[in-house]
């Protein structure tokens, strides 16, 4: 549920801090007074483009912050977690948005992407904008619109993973039975891997490889290093280490004589004399066996040489072509066995074949169960809403393609009828725009408060309609918010009168600018705004009553 909404620097707004609650909240004004701004707010939240003009003149950037609370929303709290960017059960959608036309946003105070904003918004709130019902022009919108309907999710699921799954295998039989593009990949992967089997190696291998080169290529210059060592050690000079440390060893014995407590440095300098000893020793040793083979390292930089025109040839770091090796390896051997793998592909593609027509059949089931259904409940809708004798089928063909498809067997159309005795016909052909906005509406009412969304935006859906239907309307939206929290933008008073809630939009002049007001009403306030939407200009006592006795018959 949206609990909170912040405005600053949007449009005409300069500064807005709305709280909301449960059930239908609605949004009046006079009309260009910014009502759609609170939906715009809520779209850029949710990831929608920004355009740079939508920043407040004067101002360098628009800045936008919704809080929601998650208590009823177990799959919008699992998203936080799975993506670390819970906050203590917190949810916190943030958005900057500047003159140049950059934006930031933030989720719970982490930076975010908007694809991630958009994401987590999809789980939290659902707008219905003024042009929302052409989407059901649209077979494919309708198609899914049913499955919403019939919380087929994880049933369309499971067949778009099967068709899936089914094509994939198709692409490999394609491929191991390829006829002149087989023999000639056969001749290809024979080629790569001829190259790559004898100089790639093994990580360890290479890692060997490199060290004996970077050891060969400095042969010289370790013996001259080392030998330089064991001179500053070991020399005859008198400055040597080993001299030295023998003098000292000597003096402390003496001094130790006169008293004991030297005795535990004299035995630090005897562990001394020791290690050095054994280092001298190591050192010699090393400098006459360091690999002075011009042919070894010709060799090792030979081997590194073709190892990195194997990288730029594969396109891949040298450590990954042994890796790759093992790939073009696997594919080599699949190829020239393909008459055994094809016969095993056939046979993993028969059963997703049967698994898939199980499934879909599953899914045509249902559909054409929760069509009659939706169909019955959207023609009664339809009556209520002014269109009587209207009626509304949802039409299901099957498919003409027998291959697995990720949508199904079937293929959804709306059919209407808008007055009695008349066939019905697709949506998409015979609705006039106002009938469209209300067989929407019905079609909203039916098949919203199904899914776990907790907040449900309308932005003057009920355009076009007036009188008793409106009331109608506005009791449906009353409705629908007893089951989740709706906000609805409107000019309608009788539709005002069913909210929980009422927030009024108004504009003012503030010098050489316009401002635009947000403010919650009381009853008063709510009753003299039911007035202004009555009434007009001149607001009488009568339409004061009228209003009065449109919100106590509403809220009873």
């Amino acid at each position: 549920m949206l609990t909170s909404l912040y405005v600053r620097h949007l449009a005409v707004v300069e500064e807005a801090d709305i709280a909301f609650g449960p059930g239908l909240t609605v949004v009046s004004g006079e009309t260009g007074a910014g009502k759609s701004l609170l939906v715009d707010a809520l779209m850029l939240l949710a990831g929608a483009r920004a355009d740079s003009g939508i920043v407040r003149a004067g101002s360098d950037r628009a800045e936008l912050a919704a809080e929601f609370d998650l208590a009823k929303l177990p799959e919008a709290r699992d998203w936080l977690q799975r993506e670390e960017l819970d906050e203590d059960g917190a949810c916190q959608l943030r958005r900057v948005i500047r003159t140049e036309g950059s934006s930031r946003a933030w989720i719970n105070g982490r930076p975010a992407t908007l694809s991630q904003i958009g994401e987590l918004a999809a789980l939290l709130v659902e707008i219905h904008g003024q042009h929302e019902h052409q989407a059901l022009l649209d077979r494919a919108h309708q198609l899914n619109l049913l499955d919403a309907y019939a919380e087929n999710e994880t049933r369309v699921a499971q067949v778009r993973e099967l068709a899936q799954q089914w094509r994939e295998l198709g692409v490999r039989i394609r491929k191991l039975a390829g006829g002149d593009d087989r023999e000639h990949r056969l001749g290809l992967l024979r080629h790569e891997l001829s190259e790559l089997e004898k100089w790639a190696l093994p990580a360890a291998e290479l890692a060997e490889l490199e060290s004996s080169h970077k050891r060969l290529a400095n042969a010289s210059k370790l013996t001259e290093g080392v030998t330089g060592v064991v001179d500053l050690l070991d020399g005859e000079g008198e400055f040597a280490l080993r001299s030295s440390l023998g003098r000292a060893h000597a003096e402390l014995s003496r001094l130790a004589a006169l008293d004991d407590r030297l005795a535990p440095m004299l035995d630090l300098l005897d562990s001394a004399q020791i290690q050095l000893n054994e280092a001298v020793d190591s050192l010699g040793r090393y400098a006459q066996d360091v690999d002075l083979d011009p042919e070894r390292y010709a060799e090792v930089d030979t081997h590194l040489m073709r190892l990195h025109e194997l990288s730029r040839k594969h396109r891949l770091p040298v450590a990954e072509l042994d890796p790759r090796r093992i790939a073009l390896q696997a594919e080599l051997s699949e190829l020239e066995n393909a008459g055994e793998a094809l016969e095993r592909l056939e046979t993993q593609r028969a059963q997703l074949q049967r698994d898939y027509d199980k499934a879909a059949e599953a899914l045509g089931k249902a559909r054409q169960t929760a069509a009659k259904r939706l169909g019955k409940e959207v023609s009664s809708l339809m009556a209520e809403l002014g269109m009587a004798g209207g009626v509304l089928q949802v039409a299901l063909e099957t498919a003409e393609n027998s291959d697995p498809d990720p949508q199904g067997r079937e293929r959804c159309e709306l059919l209407v009828s808008a007055n009695p005795g008349q066939p019905p016909r697709p949506l998409r052909k015979v609705a006039s725009g106002g009938e469209l906005a209300r067989i929407s509406l019905g079609i909203e009412v039916a098949t919203l408060g199904k899914d776990t969304i907790g907040c449900m935006v309308f932005d003057e859906v009920d355009t076009g309609i007036g009188g008793a239907v409106a009331e109608v309307v506005g009791q449906k939206l009353r409705a629908l918010g007893s089951r989740c929290q709706v906000l609805c933008v409107t000019h309608l008073p009788q539709v005002a009168a069913q909210g929980h809630a009422h927030l009024r939009v108004s504009k003012h002049a503030a010098g050489n600018s316009t401002q635009t007001r947000i403010e919650a009403l009381n009853a008063e306030g709510r009753r003299d705004e039911l007035a202004r939407m009555l009434g007009g200009v001149e607001i009488t006592r009568e339409t004061r009553a009228h209003a009065k006795k449109m919100l106590e018959q509403a809220q009873a």
